[in-house]
């Protein structure tokens, strides 16, 4: 930046520049509310994003509107011994109460190993418990087996297999970082360290007998015991783990016998069920079996109570009419065309209450008419409307015309319906042509559309997401970034000529005043 020098002539060089100036930053300022309003559009998506994903989460079938226990009105009561067995009726589930003994539960086959222990410093010190943070070669049993011996930058390694998966440690990884690579590979074991007992856990992710836990050394062949003090044989990997003589206990099959009982108790037939993870399905009852029954076995019964049922379409009622509530709101947003995003030099002239009223109007209507909103709406409603006569039978109807497709809810009339037929509202909203379904498809598709558009994060619905740069509106972003920057560099090199043409005029100002004083001095001599 050249030296700027105001004075010889007597003019206000600065001012006279910044004149200048403020018309040639006029289209940088337009630029600039354009880069603004493009920024606003995206935070307005990622709002209307994180609604649409909070919706469509609540719809998947593990949550609360796709859920299938949730809305029907059959409930399965467990008596008897309700410690050991929780049950979840379906849609379908049979009015034939059950008898359910446990007779053993699933397992996971399991790996553990003996103390693992941190090499004493000296013969008379007492070996301790080693920890997460100890290292391969902290480990009671190690010695160095290469030649030319470990260092820091060049470690001793080890490889051992688990399931099939190849692990590769040196001396310097800690018992964390073994059991978080194995947790994060492709092995189906989850290992862990128990510090109060100093031992090691390898388990099978599954139950059942049919999934095993291998592990096996890879560099060398040896069973030496780290703590044998034989200093012949080379340390492995699992000799320092102490998992050598590793005990397995074997994944099991759980085993339950199930009765049905006639009205009076009864029992009218029998059978042995094997479960593989401790969940069983029969006669449309989910069975989660927790612990053993032994002698006091649980009872199953169901009953009608429309309860959770008429709780959960309630909550879906409230959570639909939200959200096509605020699309319609956003659609419809008056746009005040005559308030753009103020530029810095506006907002040092107004008051800070000025500027929050204005940034309310210039904010207002950023998604009106917008298309991807209305195509959702259409859908939704659509949706809705393809199953009008079975849901008006049940008590839910849209509203009025203009209330632009909100539902409402005749409770008792819901209530009668689903004691007559306890599974006609899940009938309706769930399975493949369900309306859940359908709704789930639909948020799907406009999450994406969001994410070609504004760059919104269609698996999250964060709001301090960060958007993607390759989206329409990111393109456009990272052009109007390169434009401003390029024009601020012609800015500043106009300024600069400026003021070296003001410079060159003061100098040649100077020179005249100085000859015009010399002039005059020798006339009046």
């Amino acid at each position: 930046m050249p030296l700027r020098i105001n004075g010889f002539s007597g003019m206000d060089i600065d001012s006279m520049v910044k004149q200048l100036m403020t018309a040639k930053r006029v289209p940088l300022d337009k630029l600039n509310q354009q880069k603004t309003y493009l920024s606003w559009q995206r935070d307005s998506y990622r709002e209307m994003n994180s609604k649409v994903f909070a919706f469509k989460t609540k719809l998947s079938a593990t949550d609360l509107f796709g859920k299938t226990s949730n809305m029907t009105a059959q409930t399965a009561v467990v008596s008897g011994n309700t410690d050991a067995l929780k049950a979840d009726a379906s849609a379908n589930a049979s009015t034939v109460p059950m008898s359910v003994t446990i007779k053993s539960l699933a397992s996971k086959t399991n790996v553990q190993s003996g103390e693992v222990v941190i090499k004493p410093a000296s013969d008379s010190t007492p070996s301790t418990k080693a920890s997460l943070t100890t290292t391969i070669g902290e480990l009671n049993g190690y010695k160095p087996t290469s030649d030319p011996a470990p260092t820091d930058d060049k470690p001793e390694t080890f490889q051992i297999k688990v399931n099939d998966e190849n692990f590769s440690f040196s001396t310097k990884d800690t018992i964390s970082n073994v059991l978080s690579k194995i947790n994060n590979s492709n092995a189906n074991v989850l290992a862990s360290f128990d510090e109060v007992s100093g031992r090691i856990s390898i388990t099978a992710k599954e139950f059942g007998s049919n999934k095993t836990v291998t592990i096996s050394e890879s560099k060398y062949e040896s069973n030496i015991d780290p703590n044998s003090g034989d200093s012949t044989k080379p340390s492995t990997l699992l000799g320092l783990l102490n998992m050598t003589n590793a005990k397995v206990n074997e994944g099991k099959d759980g085993e339950v016998e199930i009765s049905t009982l006639d009205p009076s108790g009864k029992v009218i037939g029998s059978n042995l069920f094997a479960t593989k993870d401790n969940t069983l399905k029969v006669n449309g009852i989910t069975l989660t079996l927790m612990k053993v029954t032994g002698d006091n076995p649980s009872t199953v019964t169901t009953t009608v109570d429309t309860t959770k049922a008429i709780d959960t379409i309630k909550s879906f009622i409230k959570d639909y009419n939200d959200l096509i509530n605020t699309m319609n709101s956003k659609v419809d947003e008056e746009k005040y065309r005559d308030y753009t995003p103020l530029t810095d030099e506006q907002k040092s002239a107004m008051k800070e209450n000025d500027i929050t009223a204005w940034e309310a109007k210039a904010k207002s209507g950023l998604l009106k008419n917008d298309d991807i909103l209305k195509d959702t709406i259409n859908s939704m409603r659509l949706i809705i409307n393809n199953n009008m006569g079975q849901l008006s039978s049940m008590g839910i109807t849209t509203g009025q015309y203009y209330e632009g497709g909100k539902l409402t809810l005749d409770e008792a009339k819901l209530t009668e319906a689903l004691k007559s037929n306890p599974q006609q509202l899940s009938d309706i909203f769930q399975g493949t042509n369900g309306i859940v379904n359908k709704l789930s498809t639909t948020m799907t598709s406009t999450l994406q559309k969001f994410s070609d558009r504004a760059g919104t994060n269609r698996f999250s619905g964060d709001l301090n997401s960060t958007f993607k740069e390759e989206s329409v509106m990111g393109k456009r972003m990272k052009d109007y970034t390169s434009q401003i920057t390029a024009m601020l560099k012609r800015l500043d090199d106009a300024e600069d000529r400026y003021y070296k043409q003001f410079t060159a005029m003061e100098t040649a100002m100077s020179k005249l005043q100085s000859q015009s004083s010399s002039l005059f001095g020798n006339s009046s001599q």
